[in-house]
């Protein structure tokens, strides 16, 4: 099943991006820049079922990715399943720990988790993301990625350098990728969605 786009046409409407005029698919940016935050927080952030691996640890506590965590079922180290389990906040918790001997462990969980109505900074920023798409798309996709100033007298123009510089517009830069991943707790690997 594919998750919603964190952001509607509605959302547009309200943030005053044009929209309707613009010759681009803003479905496909939506959908575009829906999935770079998704991927940037390293988890779906709206609710969702979903299926990974985290590595074992010695700990009884286990932190679980894709907060708030609402539910955990199938629970398995190293492919055998486990039932002696109880999830407290947004972590699971068992009396025997996630690494049963001294050799590295997987956890494999099912976890259902994420915000039933998505954040307005979340939608928002995906908002942006669509803006600035759409403006790219209007100027032949011209590049303005990474600009960061542009003087007139004695012209000069100014670009991001080094772990700063972005790609493209639908890119989110480092920081706020990390915002965003400390936020939602992401950090293991999606395996799987339902």
């Amino acid at each position: 099943m594919a998750l919603a786009d964190l952001a509607t046409v509605a959302d547009l409407t309200a943030r005053n991006i044009d929209w309707q005029n613009s010759q681009v698919d803003v479905a496909a940016l939506l959908a575009a820049a829906s999935a770079e935050v998704r991927s940037a927080a390293g988890v779906p952030i709206s609710r969702a079922t979903w299926t990974t691996t985290i590595p074992g640890v010695k700990d009884r506590w286990l932190r679980l990715p894709g907060q708030p965590v609402v539910s955990v079922a199938d629970v398995e180290i190293d492919g055998q399943e486990v039932t002696d389990y109880k999830l407290v906040g947004g972590e699971v918790w068992r009396e025997y720990g996630w690494q049963p001997t001294c050799t590295p462990s997987n956890v494999t969980v099912t976890i259902t988790c994420g915000l039933v109505i998505v954040g307005a900074d979340i939608v928002d920023l995906v908002c942006s993301l669509v803006g600035m798409g759409i403006a790219a798309a209007e100027e032949g996709y011209e590049s303005k990625t990474g600009k960061t100033y542009e003087s007139v007298d004695d012209y000069r123009v100014g670009y991001e350098q080094g772990s700063l510089r972005t790609a493209g517009v639908m890119e989110l830069p480092e920081a706020t990728r990390i915002r965003l991943r400390s936020r939602f707790g992401g950090g293991a690997g999606m395996v799987n969605t339902r």
